[in-house]
């Protein structure tokens, strides 16, 4: 770009103003004499570091508004040569909306509550903190456990929260009033996961202990002890009709149990690492077709038709519970898969990773449709959905909130 005379004249003046400023007296006489310029206006004096310091500014800026665009196409599939996707499925997007910071130590869970716009962590750090999701702001710390809270979980009105802990205890907590109500004890060992059944007047723990314990909500008792894993039990969930519950162990097995006749329906066998996580799939999922197109057909409108897994072994698979048949592999995280969704769609599945990154695959075509890459700056531990938002939780003791609206 070429500059006027008057543009030469004032860039001139600015720079004599710079060099006297910055007390490079003889280099501001030379430029005087051979410009012809004469001193800058006093009032205009700094004006050409305001410049550079604006044009330092908007380069940030622009490079964020790029970042942000990449962002978009990449969400959209508007890149050259692709076809924009309609959004509207609700899948999460980068980049988070909250970042919350106040736990000392790692992540170990995060939970979404039924009915408020709260969240619950828990952490390495002993604590279990409340949050608001949608400013951000850190509500409550509940203190009480004296080792690491492993597992959390709500009941189905958000009244009580339950806890477990590297203290070998149970504790259930009044979330009205945030006061610890029961201390349960039983275990011999770290109580790894804890869950709420439907009803809300049981609950279902594991523990390294090679355990799985089921609990009265209103008394406190051990009612029954379920056994057969060989090593340390890491999760547990169960359907939302009660009938079911599933159990992934470091013997690298998943566990398909009848609650009601207290019995192992199946033994699943095909991971080559410890598993970390279960999910049952929502009732939306009555049949699965996979990439090789064989259709696997549940019963319509019963959840837990089937059964998603993560582990160590960096893979994901997808069990079909009426057969105990592993009917796909997921392949494409780098690191342990830690924790793993069910969109309630029933299309999808949403996984994170110490890879540090979330992905949602599409389960027909077999692969990720989606990854958010670096979504912590360390490994991603934990995870929870509610269709609006997603949160994470990392080993660098933050937990994130992402939009999915």
């Amino acid at each position: 770009m070429v500059l006027t005379s008057k543009q030469k004249e004032e860039l001139h003046k600015e720079i004599l103003d710079y060099l006297k400023v910055s007390g490079f007296a003889a280099s501001a006489e030379a430029l005087q004499k051979e410009s012809e310029v004469e001193d800058i206006d006093p009032k205009k004096s700094g004006i050409l570091e305001k410049k550079w310091t604006s044009i330092v500014r908007l380069q940030k800026k622009v490079l964020e508004l790029e970042t942000k665009i990449s962002q978009l196409q990449d969400e959209m599939g508007n890149r050259p040569g692709g076809k924009p996707k309609a959004n509207g499925e609700n899948l999460p997007r980068p980049p988070e909306v909250h970042t919350l910071a106040g736990h000392r130590d790692n992540i170990t869970a995060v939970k979404f509550h039924p009915v408020y716009n709260i969240v619950v962590s828990a952490s390495l750090d002993a604590t279990i903190k409340v949050w608001d999701y949608e400013t951000g702001e850190r509500e409550q710390t509940l203190k009480g456990h004296t080792n690491s809270v492993q597992s959390i979980d709500f009941d189905h009105t958000g009244n009580l929260l339950v806890s477990s802990s590297g203290d070998l205890t149970i504790k259930i907590w009044d979330f009205q009033t945030n006061k610890c109500t029961k201390t349960l004890h039983g275990h011999d060992h770290i109580v790894s996961s804890v869950i709420f059944l439907p009803s809300g007047d049981q609950i279902a723990s594991a523990s390294r202990d090679k355990t799985i314990k089921f609990w009265e909500t209103q008394s406190g008792y051990c009612i029954k002890t379920l056994t057969g894993h060989d090593d340390w039990i890491r999760a547990i969930v169960v359907t939302d009709d009660g009938r079911l519950l599933a159990s992934c162990s470091h013997d690298k097995t998943v566990r398909l149990w009848d609650i009601a006749k207290s019995e192992c329906i199946h033994v699943m066998r095909d991971h080559t690492h410890y598993i970390e996580c279960i999910a049952f799939s929502p009732s939306t999922l009555a049949e699965l077709e996979t990439p090789d197109g064989t259709i696997y057909k549940g019963k319509p409108g019963s959840p837990g038709n089937f059964l998603a897994s993560g582990a160590r072994d960096k893979t994901i698979k997808i069990w079909e519970t009426a057969t105990g048949q592993c009917i796909l592999t997921l392949n494409g995280h780098d690191n342990w898969v830690r924790g793993v969704e069910f969109h309630p769609s029933g299309k999808y599945l949403m996984s994170v990773s110490d890879d540090k990154s979330i992905r949602v695959w599409d389960l027909k075509q077999g692969r990720a449709v989606k990854t958010i890459h670096d979504a912590h700056n360390h490994f991603v531990s934990c995870m929870d959905f509610n269709l609006n938002y997603l949160v994470t939780g990392g080993v660098d003791d933050v937990i994130k909130v992402w939009s999915c609206k």
